[in-house]
């Protein structure tokens, strides 16, 4: 990992950058239809390091970006992801971490609950079968369903999103058996033709799928190190932090020819299942934007 020796934050550009995807993992349990990055149980979690990942989040920090989100893949497969949560958090970083909820180790809820955290994660329907047509994994609308609810009874800032993959698909269905259980913070979106959702697996994937603020006020990095705006758009690299420091590299004349190639932001278009190019909608990480969670009562 390279780090950058005093950099005059006021000169750049990272200024604007509003949150950083870190994708700790590629591996998922799951292989969702849609998943712009392709992840799944056989995918490789990358190359970045323990080490590298500390380094980076230090890096965002002293850069003044305000929140990261921890995504894969599925971050909660990330042996360290603890060690990072606490690392974000006593740098003064925001912390979302978006996560299937299929299966959360019982140390994970204690990370989870601590003040500056927020969880994120993806619901496709109020019925199992089709849920999980989607997400390919036998259990995982029961699984993801229990621990929404268990997010709920602890408190945690939770937020759902919602992607309509399926023609007649039962999302208002879903929307509504979500604000049953206490969800607050729903979003619907459509399928971005990125990763396994692309076209063909020769294609380049068009700007046109991209909001605008990728590069402009998000910035993403995958588990092998690469730079990009935002999740959808790792097909446009601008470099990799395992060989140049994070504050050159948001600095850098390919980051602005980068950004220039971009739609300026559109209005009603908030990728917004996997945080995608609005990770964490930011604000919505501050626990006080969070209506309170209801407290659900459990029997024996």
């Amino acid at each position: 990992m390279v780090t950058a020796a005093e950099p005059q934050m006021k000169d750049l550009p990272a200024s604007a950058i509003l949150s950083v995807e870190l994708e700790i993992t590629g591996r998922c349990q799951l292989t969702c239809s849609h998943c712009c990055t392709a992840s799944g149980p056989k995918a490789s979690p990358g190359a970045m390091t323990r080490d590298d990942w500390t380094q980076v989040i230090s890096d965002i920090a002293e850069l003044g970006i305000p929140a990261v989100q921890f995504i894969g893949g599925e971050p909660t497969l990330a042996p360290y992801l603890p060690q990072y949560i606490d690392h974000a958090l006593d740098t003064g970083l925001r912390v979302e971490v978006y996560s299937n909820l299929t299966h959360v180790r019982p140390g994970l809820w204690r990370v989870f609950e601590k003040p500056g955290v927020c969880l994120a994660t993806s619901y496709y329907s109020d019925r199992a079968e089709e849920h999980e047509r989607i997400t390919n994994g036998t259990g995982s609308h029961q699984r993801t369903r229990g621990n929404i609810t268990e997010a709920l009874r602890r408190g945690i800032p939770l937020r759902v999103g919602i992607v309509d993959v399926l023609d007649g698909q039962r999302v208002a269905e879903a929307q509504e058996e979500l604000r049953q259980l206490g969800v607050t913070r729903i979003q619907v979106d459509r399928v971005r033709k990125v990763g396994r959702a692309a076209e063909s697996d020769t294609a380049v994937p068009s700007t046109s799928e991209l909001c605008g603020r990728c590069f402009r006020h998000r910035v993403s990095i995958d588990p092998n190190g690469q730079v990009s705006g935002c999740i959808l758009s790792r097909f446009l690299v601008a470099a990799n932090v395992r060989e140049q420091p994070l504050a050159d590299i948001l600095s850098s004349d390919r980051w602005q020819q980068l950004t220039s190639t971009i739609p300026m932001p559109r209005a009603a278009c908030p990728p917004d299942d996997s945080g995608d190019c609005d990770p964490a909608n930011t604000e919505a990480c501050e626990p006080s934007f969070y209506a309170p969670a209801p407290v659900l009562e459990t029997t024996a």
